[in-house]
């Protein structure tokens, strides 16, 4: 069902809301958080099907924030609503116009969903320098970006990780899920003391920088970075006493693990679509301890110029480290867009 309200307000839209719901047979409501995407029209389809496909593991009200130009005309509040199509939640597109633009939060406020947590995303490369500032990011519970949209990927997760506050994240993290699951799990076996480390990425990957800040952090050994063709991080290659332990992975579809004195073992390492890495940040809203320290070892290091040095620290524990964030499903397919998918 598809319901389409021109020079509308906030109190039309919830009467709209709930008379769908009767005429459908659903007097519950039944969802369990509310998702605000903050996008642009070029961006609006991606992001609102990636939400309406992660919808289906959390139903939730997503309401997409679409500001036009604030500078001229009158304020106009325009609302598309979609119910019913392919999941059990409630899709809201806010078109604002004028000056209204500017006030998003006000007309964000009365459509939050009651007594559920909030979460805004920015899926596009304009996000604010600290989402917890920003008018619709103090809503929310949690806030997620995606440095690996923007045109300076790394000037701009920088600039996340000075401005963390507990809550946010960035879908260059949710990315490396897979890599640091099989990384951990790989180094909770037997092996010979790591010395050093490189990873290997496509040119300006913030996922391949975040997770050489990870590895430097939890093994206390340097970590270098270098470049390949992509597509994302290609290989992890960890130098020990007696040999490397290497992770390599051209086509972003299947990785290879070679270990010292073991025959080498082919392991399912595809990138993922936006809809899962949204998913998967949906099923938690807890601070991400983690994510947080890798960013400032990485901004640290930007801000330095240095290489990244290790601070000691335990190894790698698989239980510790592979269950903070749930492995994401390894058949999942590659839909081939390169600004969903950075690793």
């Amino acid at each position: 069902m598809n319901i389409d309200l021109t020079g509308t307000t906030t109190r039309q839209i919830q009467d709209a809301l709930t008379q769908s719901r009767h005429l459908m047979g659903g007097p519950a409501v039944g969802m369990v958080l509310t998702l605000i995407i903050v996008t642009d029209e070029s961006a609006q389809y991606d992001a609102v099907r990636a939400a309406t496909e992660a919808a289906r593991e959390h139903p939730c009200r997503v309401l997409t924030v679409i500001s036009r130009d604030p500078r001229g005309g009158s304020s106009r509040l325009d609302a598309e609503i979609r119910m019913g199509e392919t999941g059990p939640g409630e899709t809201v597109l806010l078109r604002m116009y004028g000056p209204l633009a500017e006030h998003a939060d006000s007309v964000v406020v009365p459509l939050l969903m009651p007594d559920t947590p909030v979460v805004t995303w920015w899926p596009g490369g304009k996000v604010p320098k600290v989402p917890a500032k920003d008018p619709l990011g103090r809503l929310a519970q949690r806030r997620v970006t995606d440095s690996y949209a923007a045109r300076d990927r790394l000037g701009t997760l920088a600039q996340l990780a000075g401005g963390y506050r507990p809550g946010d994240t960035d879908f260059t993290w949710t990315r490396l899920t897979n890599w640091r699951s099989l990384l951990a799990a790989s180094l909770d076996q037997d092996h010979d003391e790591i010395v050093s480390g490189e990873v290997t990425a496509e040119p300006d990957s913030p996922s391949a920088e975040l997770l050489a800040a990870w590895l430097s952090i939890r093994l206390g050994v340097p970590m270098d970075r270098s470049v390949s063709e992509g597509p994302g991080i290609t290989g992890v290659r960890l130098a020990t006493t007696g040999g490397d332990i290497v992770i390599h992975r051209p086509d972003g579809r299947v990785a290879t693990l070679c270990r010292p004195g073991q025959p080498d073992r082919q392991v399912a390492l595809m990138r993922r679509p936006m809809s899962e890495l949204l998913a998967e940040e949906l099923r938690r809203l807890d601070p991400d301890e983690v994510y947080r320290e890798a960013a400032a070892r990485f901004a640290k290091d930007l801000a330095g110029g240095t290489t990244q040095e290790g601070v000691a620290s335990e190894p790698v524990s698989a239980t510790a480290e592979a269950a903070r964030t749930e492995p994401a499903k390894d058949e999942a397919a590659d839909q081939g867009r390169d600004h969903a998918e950075g690793s």
